[in-house]
């Protein structure tokens, strides 16, 4: 249930989307995937990220083999290391329930872990630092200042998402989850004003 979710005020870095999926039913986060290597090549996710560490820390949480190692080494020379957190989750043999075979190194990823476990995890960052008002800015914000189902909404998207380090092309609902993370709702009022085309 989501009352029995922890509240993490900091955006989470995990590799999948399983992952992703098994951490929101334990913790109330924006929640970002390296859609494994791909972060390797994904110029605009290295954009996203590093405009977000600007602004937050972030929590790297990767698989505990291996390629989880290569990956959050990656991440950690890419972004300013006094914004990462790293958490470590031990490594346990077995297999996730969607595989029919182990992994190479037999062990779970995240999304096998014990929800306890994650919980244990992150109990430590639910009271940290000052959190955004996350949900603040919503989709009907965005559509009536003119950044979604208008035309020239991408474009305006691409400006105000460029005042802030924001990468150009994002879709409504990154856009949406970036702002929140970065700016207040306060902010995003005077954003709105610059770069806006509110109908009346």
């Amino acid at each position: 249930m989501d009352s029995e979710r922890i509240r993490i005020p900091y955006p989470v870095i995990v590799e999948g989307r399983y992952d992703r999926l098994r951490l929101s039913s334990v913790i109330d986060a924006e929640i970002i995937t390296t859609d494994g290597f791909g972060i390797f090549k994904n110029a605009e996710k290295k954009a996203l990220l590093a405009a977000l560490a600007a602004k937050t820390p972030l929590i790297v949480l990767t698989d505990p083999d291996g390629a989880g190692g290569v990956i959050r080494s990656h991440l950690c020379g890419t972004l300013p290391p006094d914004r990462i957190i790293k958490l470590y989750a031990p490594r346990i043999e077995g297999t996730e329930k969607r595989k029919k075979a182990p992994s190479a190194e037999g062990v779970l990823g995240v999304e096998g872990m014990d929800g306890t476990l994650l919980r244990d995890l992150f109990l430590p960052f639910s009271g940290t630092g000052v959190a955004r008002d996350r949900g603040g800015i919503t989709a009907a914000m965005l559509a009536a200042d003119g950044f979604t189902g208008s035309s020239g909404a991408a474009e305006r998207r691409d400006a105000a998402g460029g005042s802030l380090g924001l990468p150009p092309g994002m879709n409504a609902k990154a856009f949406l989850s970036a702002l929140n993370i970065m700016i207040s709702a306060e902010e995003y009022r005077s954003l709105a004003g610059r770069f806006g085309d509110r109908k009346s």
